[in-house]
């Protein structure tokens, strides 16, 4: 990484969460360009970035937009912000970019896809990250932020603190995102791995909110369970969630007023695709190695797997 230089940042994706942190990274002074294909770049060169936050209001601005045929090497990071099911298109999209110089910033769902990038780029070039936003993309290509969340955690596999995480964080917070570099980045994976697939899984096998579920009878008994298992999983591959988050996410899972629901269901309701298999499946396999009982991770599974061969079915007709 070129020091004193702007930092060169390459997002793949301009939906919610890439465009997010793209956008505030833009004015927090990065060297930026979005890589998108040819619809959302056309829709980004007429329009601009438009974003919506409580917390940082208001951003219009012009952008670069690439679609991977215009790609060119010399990144020093890349921020890849695109649903697990497409990582093998965007390891295709990357190849010609990722040099030895660049490194990955995956802020995915789930912990597989790490080895799979590892195995893509090398273990070097890999970082771990997550982001924890309320953040969708409106029929107009805005991004609309549903709350003030707009937290971006990354560090590097083996627990060290390198210039590359310190330099970005430092960054990104310039933008206005609470960012953070942390020596421990698998522990913060899984923890935010516990709580999302708790959610996911409960929200979409019983299609309601968190709420909705606490006040229906046995429900938060369900949710807590649920938690604890995941919570056991985690312990057992080395990570065992701190006691202030287990804290406050029984205080969440046991709120009648809730109205939490995973993107899983939201994207389940709205007919699209889902990561049953790197939250879902990932937790169940891990279960299995954990000595957990995975009956409430089986069901949830099967539950998603069954809506993708009803919706493969209905998409073929």
């Amino acid at each position: 990484m070129r020091r004193g230089a702007s930092m060169r940042i390459l997002v793949l994706g301009a939906g919610a969460l890439g465009g997010y942190f793209g956008g505030r990274l833009l004015e927090a002074g990065a060297e930026l360009a979005f890589l998108v294909r040819p619809k959302r770049q056309a829709q980004l060169r007429e329009r601009g970035l438009v974003l919506r936050c409580p917390a940082t209001g208001e951003l219009r601005r012009p952008v670069t937009a690439l679609t991977a045929a215009e790609l060119r090497p010399g990144w020093d990071i890349v921020l890849l912000s695109c649903k697990a099911y497409d990582l093998e298109a965007a390891i295709d999209s990357l190849r010609p970019v990722v040099g030895p110089e660049t490194a990955v910033l995956p802020v995915l769902n789930g912990l597989s896809h790490l080895d799979r990038l590892r195995e893509a780029f090398g273990a070097g070039a890999v970082l771990g990250g997550l982001a924890k936003i309320r953040a969708t993309l409106n029929p107009a290509g805005e991004v609309i932020n549903l709350s003030d969340w707009r937290y971006l955690t990354l560090g590097e596999l083996d627990g060290t603190m390198t210039p590359r995480v310190t330099r970005f964080a430092e960054l990104a917070r310039q933008g206005g995102i609470l960012a953070e570099a942390v020596p421990d980045i698998r522990g913060a994976m899984w923890a935010k791995l516990v709580h999302l697939g708790t959610v996911a899984a409960a929200t979409v096998l019983l299609r309601g909110s968190t709420g909705q579920i606490a006040r229906a009878p046995g429900g938060t008994a369900f949710l807590l369970t649920l938690l604890e298992r995941n919570m056991a999983i985690a312990a057992h591959h080395g990570h065992p969630v701190p006691a202030g988050f287990a804290e406050e996410y029984r205080a969440l899972l046991s709120d009648p007023a809730g109205t939490y629901t995973a993107s899983m269901l939201r994207d389940l309701e709205s007919g699209g695709r889902i990561e049953a298999d790197h939250i879902l499946g990932h937790l169940l396999q891990a279960a299995g190695e954990a000595g957990v009982d995975p009956s409430l991770h089986a069901i949830a599974y099967l539950h998603a797997k069954t809506y993708e061969q009803r919706r493969a079915e209905e998409k073929a007709a």
